[in-house]
């Protein structure tokens, strides 16, 4: 929170009876996003993998009736990687299958995650790397370098930098880049010769102008649908 509980709350209605907003003068408060919750049937693997992808800690694992029989009984699990209460509840119900045709299926497509810098991202990929995590695809979307990966339940996970390294440009290269109009998938690399590069002194800018360039194609690029 950005403020502290104690502090005495602003008025909704303004003396003139008009509501007031923080950003706009359009009667809506805007919320940031604070966590989201899975349904997962492999709890402990989805801890772990969490673990050691984002970097989380498990804040509370708990198993409650929530009023059906105690042998039926979910057990969730609290995850955060930062300051909050919380970032990711999972949360493992008796009986859940996988689903095993969900590209098919109406769906949330992806979670995404960003970093600082393109550094972090890439010596993030090669720690994964050197356990087995690999991303299914890798991409300069134009506004963002992302590598995409899945958890063990098949939930898409996005890992990302801001090529712009300020959202204000980034928002605007997005909404006015008839590059990004074109093709908002963006072009395929391949984070090895990334690291290559980086460590023969590219910059984030170079690796950036380089991707988009087709330097960095990967020798087997990915069906494309395979990120939807």
């Amino acid at each position: 929170m950005s403020q502290s509980n104690e502090q005495a709350l602003r008025p909704a209605i303004n003396p003139e009876g008009n509501f007031m907003s923080q950003e706009k003068n359009d009667g809506i408060i805007r919320p940031t996003l604070h966590h989201f919750g899975i349904i997962t049937g492999n709890l402990d693997e989805m801890v772990d993998w969490y673990n050691k992808v984002l970097g989380t800690t498990t804040i509370l694992e708990s198993s409650t009736s929530m009023g059906v029989d105690q042998n039926q009984a979910p057990v969730g699990a609290w995850l955060t990687n930062d300051r909050a209460n919380h970032r990711i509840a999972l949360m493992s119900l008796p009986g859940v299958s996988e689903d095993r045709d969900k590209n098919a299926h109406i769906r949330m497509q992806h979670v995404a995650f960003e970093y600082e810098t393109i550094n972090d991202l890439l010596n993030s990929y090669a720690r994964m790397k050197g356990i087995g995590i690999t991303p299914i695809a890798s991409v300069d979307h134009g506004a963002t370098t992302s590598f995409y990966y899945k958890d063990p339940d098949g939930n898409m996970i996005e890992l990302q930098v801001d090529n712009f390294g300020d959202w204000d440009k980034s928002r605007e290269y997005m909404g006015n880049s008839q590059e990004m109009m074109k093709n908002p998938l963006g072009v395929q690399v391949d984070p090895d010769l990334m690291i290559e590069a980086a460590n023969g002194g590219a910059s984030h800018d170079d690796l950036h102008r380089r991707a988009l360039a087709g330097e960095f194609t990967p020798a087997q690029p990915v069906d494309p649908t395979s990120m939807l």
